[in-house]
């Protein structure tokens, strides 16, 4: 098992909590994250990522493109917060995707993780809020700060109840490049979504990695 994997099992509890819907919930749950604060779990006694977890070496991505649902956002780096738990992206109206710091730079080994929200509140439908529509093949492109971009194509999209959440095919070790967008679905219940919708990458190697222009 790699350093990564040892990191993202350990955090794997938590990580599934990160899928944060932006519902406009006022108060934290374990299954949703607590808007308009972006602190996720903050009242459910959250795991915290393993001690001496760093953020992954490389240029970090600075966006996502999604044509098939017409996805083109800044991404943001996603750490963690005071007391342990992970950063979600915050709920406004500029709605953005984040990326977990403590996984894969996108086009490296392993399973890269950006996560979204499917609603924000007040301000309506976040930045995945079609995420489940989403089929094999579709293309998925992350931009990176040094300008190049890795380039994915779906594999599979998969909706699943939150306790249920499938820890090892998300975080599993693998032995190429891999995505993992992560957001809310299924029906809403009182504090927010009950399942998570999670859409599987692999690296398109033809087209990875490009020039990056914009």
């Amino acid at each position: 098992m790699t350093a990564f994997s040892r990191r993202a099992f350990t955090a794997a509890a938590l990580a599934s909590v990160l899928t944060a819907c932006g519902g406009g919930t006022p108060a934290p749950s374990r299954a949703t994250a607590p808007a308009p604060s972006p602190r996720p779990g903050a009242g459910g006694g959250s795991p915290r990522p393993a001690a001496g977890s760093r953020p992954s070496a490389g240029p970090a991505p600075v966006r996502l493109m999604v044509p098939a649902i017409g996805v083109d956002t800044p991404v943001m780096p996603l750490g963690l917060a005071a007391d342990g738990t992970v950063r979600v992206p915050p709920v406004e109206p500029d709605d953005r995707v984040g990326w977990y710091r403590h996984s894969p730079v996108p086009g490296r080994t392993g399973p890269s993780v950006l996560l979204g929200h499917v609603t924000v509140g007040r301000y309506g439908d976040g930045v995945f809020r079609h995420l489940a529509r989403l089929r094999p093949g579709d293309r998925i492109e992350a931009r990176l700060e040094n300008g190049t971009a890795a380039v994915f194509a779906v594999t599979a999209v998969r909706t699943v109840p939150k306790d249920d959440f499938p820890v090892d095919d998300v975080y599993g070790n693998v032995d190429r490049p891999e995505v993992r967008l992560i957001t809310c679905g299924g029906a809403r219940t009182g504090d927010g979504y009950a399942d998570n919708v999670i859409v599987f990458g692999v690296q398109d190697a033809a087209e990875s990695p490009t020039s990056g222009e914009r």
